[in-house]
């Protein structure tokens, strides 16, 4: 199972869970870079320099831009895709309330080409549910789940077409996972279909103010 990993907390906090990411580093697909709900309006050095840990460490890095599903001006998402690359050095990017709807699809392929097109070759969309099916086709990466941990075993569904797709296009990004629950978590992720997913144990406003257990286990 690979992980992703959005780590919502400044470096200097908890450098401890940074460090951390680099001795797993074989297990991650990827960590998502956050500095002030998106690039901020100045480089961090903080995130700077944990940003090339991550990439002299192999770990592809995605700077993370809110899409408020769509709503949000591509220009202004374009923008700040580019300021996480150019501050930064990211190679994703993480979009993040993507929307999900077909009247939609053609505005996210128009976005992700323009991003991919200004030096940012990987893409993930979030749109936290099973989008429509072209979306699968449109980014590297589809968050089809994204909730609680009640909601996961309780009241997940999926498509028929999401299970004929390559599990490593898939990510479910479970919260408020009890911890000794982890290593099911990450195996009910791939029961379902999803290579990658993100397992944490915290709980809103920011559950993913920790580093997921399961890169300190065996899950």
């Amino acid at each position: 199972m690979n992980f992703l990993v959005p780590l919502y907390v400044h470096p200097a906090e908890d450098p401890g869970a940074w460090h951390r990411l680099i001795a797993a580093a074989d297990r991650i697909h990827g960590v998502v870079l956050n500095p002030a709900s998106g690039p901020g309006a100045a480089p961090d050095p903080a995130f700077v320099s944990a940003a090339g840990a991550l990439r002299a460490a192999g770990i592809h890095v995605f700077g993370y831009v809110d899409t408020d599903y769509g709503e949000r001006p591509p220009q202004d998402i374009a923008q700040e895709a580019a300021r996480h690359r150019d501050w930064y050095g990211t190679d994703g990017c993480f979009l993040d309330r993507s929307p999900s709807g077909p009247a939609e699809l053609p505005a996210c392929r128009r976005l992700v080409r323009r991003i991919r097109r200004s030096g940012v070759p990987l893409a993930a969309l979030n749109p936290g549910v099973h989008p429509a099916p072209g979306y699968l086709r449109t980014a590297d990466l589809v968050v089809t789940f994204e909730g609680h941990w009640s909601t996961y075993v309780s009241a997940f569904s999926r498509p028929r077409w999401a299970a004929r797709q390559p599990a490593g296009r898939l990510c479910h990004l479970v919260y408020g996972v009890p911890p000794a629950l982890i290593p099911l978590a990450v195996r009910t992720a791939r029961e379902r279909g999803a290579g990658v997913s993100g397992p944490v144990t915290g709980e809103l406003p920011n559950p993913w103010s920790e580093l997921t257990p399961a890169l300190s286990g065996s899950a």
